[in-house]
């Protein structure tokens, strides 16, 4: 197994992955994934479709644009995030994409979309990754996070498609109570993407045309609608822009954020965003003085206790960030990003009296995503620092599993399964993902063969 050591500095470089970014990644955070949850499950219920089966990804890439593709997936741009005044414009751009779920408008599906399906993340959390590539019998190392997502090709909608799914946007808003304001709003701000070169326009409205004539269809059936003054309230106002601060704290320059936030705006998304930058560039002194006012004036915010972790965390102080990261925990315990923050901390401090709590949250963590190869292969550690080196086995064969990687899937279940003892859950596990495993990786190794030709 690789040492802790290792491990450990690999996770705090990881932080310079929050740096502004110009190739498209994926990235995770409870904060922001709660909040658009909250915006888009009432809309996916509208649209008859089952909320758990709809994925949202948040890629992080300053442009505008959101789109649906792989079946039963919504991205969106951190772009579009930052760029909307209203959380009800933010709505209406899901319930938008929501229509084309609902109508079935996915012509075909991006060759690369595979990818987006493999747990790999950046997590404003800890900063940490949840891919990793490995051989021979290395439990696993940690991977640069360069998902590209620019080199998919995404699908153009016709007009059909688009005023299909602008009806029955305006459909689900109003089933919700809502207003179809936002949608409107939204594109009425950006009607002049109508008149410029396709190369020029917002990636959403190449993909999703504006014309003067959809905008005003759009208008007035809007106007038309029972909810279409139901405002949002000051507080849903607030809670955006937070969101929208920490975003451009962790995704933008922080000269540029410090410019955009200056100290002299004492507002709460100013100091989140204040935060989040000096602490990216080490004055890591007036980054706890703008968290502890932060968790000051909200001391039951699980999201400020997890960034306080988090700094601690990433400048070294780990075991002081464990109580931070406990904290989160017991704000929100059904966070599975929070509990596997708290279990790295633990494993992270090098005291073995905390391994079996970190275990347990790591077992909380994969029973509500089972997919998560960054949680499998924090339990091989624990099991390994355990002594069960069978166990760890089957952890890194899980976390070989989740992300598609069948070769090596194979070989750590087969390692597993010879040292388990038959007929117990763990065996029937390794056995049951050797024998999945093993003609995808001979298929693997065939396309790998033919893309070599």
């Amino acid at each position: 197994m690789r040492p802790l050591k290792s491990i450990v500095t690999a996770c705090l470089a990881s932080v310079a992955l929050l740096t502004p970014v110009s190739a498209q990644s994926l990235i995770r955070d409870t904060e922001i994934e709660h909040t658009l949850r909250d915006y888009a499950d009432p809309l996916l219920d509208a649209a008859g479709l089952t909320p758990a089966n709809v994925h949202l990804y948040i890629i992080a890439d300053p442009s505008i644009n959101a789109f649906v593709t792989g079946g039963q997936n919504i991205f969106l741009h951190t772009g579009i995030i930052i760029e909307a005044e209203t959380p009800n414009q933010l709505k209406g751009v899901i319930a938008h994409e929501t229509g084309h779920i609902a109508g079935a408008h996915l012509a075909r599906v991006g060759d690369g979309i595979g990818a987006a399906q493999v747990p790999m993340f950046i997590s404003l959390g800890l900063g940490l990754l949840a891919a990793f590539a490995g051989e021979g019998g290395a439990a696993g190392a940690l991977m640069a996070s360069s998902q590209q997502f620019g080199a998919l090709s995404f699908m153009t909608y016709s007009r059909a498609q688009e005023a299909s799914a602008d009806q029955a946007a305006l459909q689900y808003l109003e089933t919700t109570g809502q207003s179809p304001e936002g949608l409107v709003e939204f594109f009425e701000r950006f009607r002049y993407q109508e008149v410029m070169s396709n190369a020029r326009r917002f990636p959403y409205f190449r993909s999703h045309p504006l014309s003067s004539e959809r905008i005003s269809i759009l208008r007035n059936n809007a106007d038309a609608a029972d909810h279409v003054n139901v405002n949002d309230t000051p507080e849903e106002i607030a809670n955006l822009r937070r969101l929208q601060g920490k975003i451009y704290g962790f995704l933008t320059e922080p000269e540029f954020v410090l410019y955009r936030y200056p100290r002299t705006d004492q507002s709460l998304p100013a100091r989140y965003a204040r935060a989040v930058a000096y602490f990216r560039v080490a004055r890591l002194d007036e980054a706890r003085l703008e968290i502890e006012s932060l968790i000051a004036e909200e001391p039951d915010n699980p999201y400020f206790q997890e960034l306080y972790g988090q700094m601690l965390f990433e400048t070294g102080n780990i075991r002081e960030s464990i109580p931070y990261h406990a904290r989160s925990v017991e704000l929100e315990p059904t966070a599975p990003l929070l509990r596997l923050n708290l279990a790295i901390s633990q494993i992270a401090s090098d005291d073995d009296s905390l391994l079996e709590e970190a275990e347990g949250h790591l077992q909380v963590a994969l029973d509500i995503e089972p997919d998560n190869a960054f949680a499998w292969y924090q339990l091989s550690i624990v099991h390994q620092r355990n002594g069960d080196t069978a166990l760890a086995q089957l952890a890194v064969a899980e976390q070989a599993f989740s992300v598609g990687d069948a070769d090596r899937a194979v070989m750590f279940a087969g390692r597993a399964r010879a040292s388990l003892d038959q007929g117990t859950p763990a065996w029937i596990r390794a056995t049951e993902i050797e024998t999945i495993s093993i003609p995808l990786a001979a298929e693997q190794r065939r396309q790998r063969r033919i893309n070599l030709r």
